[in-house]
């Protein structure tokens, strides 16, 4: 039996494992929330957001509660955190190293293919001494057009 990535938990079975497997007690709010987050591929939520869908299904979590599950989630390897704005985070369900445009306008974030291949990208940076790249991260912002 094939086993599922974290953004396919296909039941309660499934994402109590995946929970289990990170070294998270599958608690009851936390299988609620990831019930919500995981529930296809590439989302992209603010604690917010992720706490409007909550009590739009009838899930009983405070805002803080959120917050923290994400950021426990986020430690776990199972989210990915982008900060596009200062003071506004958004968790990717792919943890995976990858690209993003940013519509400056709705606030929507969409994974973006883009061929570039970090070392060259890197290669002409003049790193400070003691210093190497960990990753890359690249936000395309975009707008209307005449804005």
């Amino acid at each position: 039996m094939s086993q599922k990535s974290p953004s396919e938990p296909s039941s309660h079975a499934a994402t109590t494992s995946m929970l289990r497997s990170v070294g998270l007690r599958p608690t009851q709010q936390r299988l609620a929330l990831a019930s919500l987050l995981f529930k296809g591929n590439g989302r992209h939520v603010t604690a917010e957001s992720l706490y409007e869908e909550a009590s739009a299904n009838g899930i009983k979590v405070s805002l803080a509660t959120v917050y923290n599950t994400l950021n426990q989630f986020k430690d776990a390897g199972l989210l990915r955190e982008l900060v596009i704005d200062s003071g506004k985070s958004y968790f990717d369900t792919n943890p995976e190293p990858h690209h993003h445009a940013y519509d400056e306008l709705t606030g929507e974030i969409s994974d973006l293919e883009l061929d570039v291949d970090e070392q060259q990208l890197c290669g002409a940076m003049e790193l400070p001494p003691g210093k190497d790249v960990s990753g890359v991260d690249i936000v395309v912002r975009l707008r209307d057009h005449g804005q």
